[in-house]
């Protein structure tokens, strides 16, 4: 008999498993979904019973896909505001899966995008597989990276980070773990026995994290780090439009191939990832970086290349979205400021993090 509950909740010995439960969407979140989740943790972390929570997707083909793209579409389309309570009640999510006392593992097979990294790479104990494709694909959308992964971006070695905002591009499950997105890699046909392994009795000796470790293995070979000489030289520019320039001029052909693709993204949205993720770099806490990515995400919401791109690459799917402005050298830098500006009258912040509001050090600069 199916189940068609968004999230199954599964308690097995005193881990309590989580399982996303909307295969057919690719485990999508909906707001109930973020709901659930979250006040499963609440009581997860107040249970005695419980030492340990494991997140895991239903279906064979990936964890989440991240948010409801079609929800938010129609919501924007409709001058709406559901979807700005969606965010804020996911980004607090997002804040508590990182600060979770017990052990959380997510095991994040197959595709894991977007807001499926926000409720998996926060985790304590990150386990991918060979299938593994984990993406921040925002700017394809006319959106931003948000969720938390402007810092989980910053925090890459090198400028790893700033290509895989920039392009979307996925990784699978080596250069996950280099970019710091995941821990471990676990083979795809171990995760029925390790699942069932975290649900056996604890012993003081083999907590979460031991038994993870017992069933990893080396991943695929990756391909970034073959690549960061010309990733870190070129990405380390200051602006966009620089980083194009010296993409081009590299002579390396997959350096080239990056170029061409950025440019099918918004213009708009490459200049205020760039800015956010240079902007999460400096800032101290991941509840900071949620408040700033609230700013932007509400202010993504109100223009019109994200309508935009989710009809070109999601419903319409003819890929020739009409991007406002059409070129990088037609973004205004002031533009750019007013994504992370504070948000106005009738507007609340999002307020994780104190003093957010008051902030004004960086008001004015693009990046």
């Amino acid at each position: 008999m199916n189940d068609d509950r968004p999230v199954l909740l599964e308690t097995r010995g005193a881990c309590l498993h989580l399982i996303l439960n909307r295969p057919r969407a690719l485990n999508a979140l909906s707001h109930t979904m973020v709901r659930l989740l979250d006040e499963a943790l609440a009581r997860a972390e107040q249970d005695e019973a419980i030492d340990s929570v494991l997140l895991s997707g239903a279906g064979d083909r990936g964890l989440c896909a991240g948010g409801d793209i079609r929800a938010l579409h129609d919501d924007a389309r409709a001058s709406g505001h559901a979807s700005l309570e969606f965010w804020r009640d996911e980004y607090r999510l997002n804040a508590r899966i990182a600060r979770f006392p017990k052990p959380y593992v997510a095991l994040m097979d197959g595709i894991v995008m977007g807001g499926g990294v926000g409720v998996s790479a926060h985790a304590g104990i990150r386990v991918v597989t060979e299938r593994s494709r984990v993406a921040m694909p925002e700017t394809a959308i006319g959106f931003v990276p948000d969720v938390g992964g402007t810092r989980l971006l910053a925090a890459a070695p090198g400028e790893l980070g700033t290509h895989l905002a920039l392009t979307g591009r996925s990784v699978g499950a080596a250069d996950a773990i280099l970019c710091g997105l995941a821990d471990h890699h676990v083979p795809a046909r171990l995760l029925p026995a390790l699942t069932e392994a975290l649900g056996e009795p604890a012993r003081p000796d083999d907590a979460a994290a031991g038994i993870v470790q017992g069933f990893a293995t080396e991943p695929p070979a990756g391909e970034l780090a073959a690549q960061r000489d010309w990733i870190d030289a070129c990405y380390a520019a200051d602006t966009v439009e620089d980083i194009v320039r010296k993409l081009r001029e590299s002579g390396v052909p997959a350096a080239e191939a990056a170029a061409d693709e950025l440019l099918t993204k918004s213009p708009l949205a490459l200049k205020v990832t760039l800015a956010a993720v240079r902007r999460a770099a400096r800032l101290d806490t991941l509840e900071a970086v949620l408040d700033q990515e609230f700013r932007v995400s509400s202010r993504a919401f109100e223009h019109p290349d994200f309508v935009e791109g989710v009809r070109a690459r999601i419903i319409d799917k003819d890929n020739d979205p009409q991007w406002k402005p059409g070129s990088l050298a037609e973004v205004d830098d002031q533009e750019v400021a007013r994504f992370f500006a504070p948000l106005g009258p009738g507007e609340e912040e999002l307020g994780l993090a104190p003093g957010l509001a008051e902030t004004s050090a960086w008001e004015g600069q693009a990046g």
